[in-house]
């Protein structure tokens, strides 16, 4: 079995990490690239950075601090915020990220997804779900969660995997920020659904949290915010803890 991955996400607002409740209420949580400093050198498996406002003030994603944070970390590394174009695309990934996440260019145009991932690899092609329950389904999201969709999120995560993606990234709006848990039947349903890695996103409050999200959630990956930004867990009790329950995980 694969190693299941533990994931900072450092979401990013002029400059600075940030985290909220539902995408909103954001407060201040330090400098990225010293954040994800400090987390390589923890043992996190991958780090993600999302410029969380570049898509509703249409900017684009600063490639100066995906060099910075190139320079100072050794793992894998993804860049997603306000990212619309192949030309973006081939900007970040030569400034040092390994994968881009896309959403709402996603969704308003699909084909990117596919001509992306012919031109820099599927591998390098993560496509973001937000998602949020909504009577009988879960609606998909875009514009920094602003806008509804009209899509399933089950049914949009098979048609990201048949255009090209190499992953998702699904984040629980209903979950966001709450500690409350991640929403592990969305989770299931959707890694059920497809045949790529989903990493799970939203809601951790607790090491038994992270391991239902990877058990019964079916995650290959588990992302964190508030939990590592605010010192109420560290990445070596997390990866020991998930050692301990029998879950495959890379330890330092």
């Amino acid at each position: 079995m694969l190693a299941k991955r533990i994931i900072p996400c450092l979401d990013v607002k002029d400059g600075r990490v940030v985290k909220g409740t539902h995408f909103l209420n954001l407060r201040d949580a330090g400098d990225p690239v010293e954040a994800g400093a400090l987390y390589s050198r923890e043992g996190a498996d991958e780090l993600v950075f999302l410029d969380i406002t570049a898509t509703v003030q249409s900017r684009a994603t600063v490639v100066d601090m995906v060099r910075h944070v190139a320079d100072e970390v050794s793992i894998p590394y993804t860049v997603g915020g306000g990212i619309g174009s192949l030309d973006e695309i081939r900007d970040l990934l030569n400034a040092g990220a390994d994968k881009v996440s896309i959403n709402t260019a996603a969704v308003r145009r699909k084909k990117l997804i596919g001509t992306a991932a012919r031109r820099f690899g599927s591998q390098c092609i993560v496509v973001a779900i937000d998602a949020r329950r909504c009577g009988g389904y879960w609606q998909v999201f875009i514009d920094a969660g602003r806008t509804p969709t009209g899509l399933d999120a089950i049914e949009w995560a098979r048609q990201v995997e048949s255009m090209g993606s190499g992953e998702i990234l699904l984040t629980s709006m209903d979950a966001d920020g709450t500690k409350a848990g991640y929403d592990v039947e969305l989770t299931a349903a959707v890694a059920s659904a497809v045949g790529i890695p989903v990493i799970a996103s939203g809601g951790a409050g607790s090491l038994e949290h992270i391991r239902d999200v990877l058990v019964r959630g079916k995650a290959s990956a588990a992302l964190l915010a508030s939990l590592l930004h605010y010192k109420e867990l560290s990445l070596p009790q997390i990866k020991a803890h998930c050692h301990a329950q029998g879950i495959p995980v890379r330890l330092t």
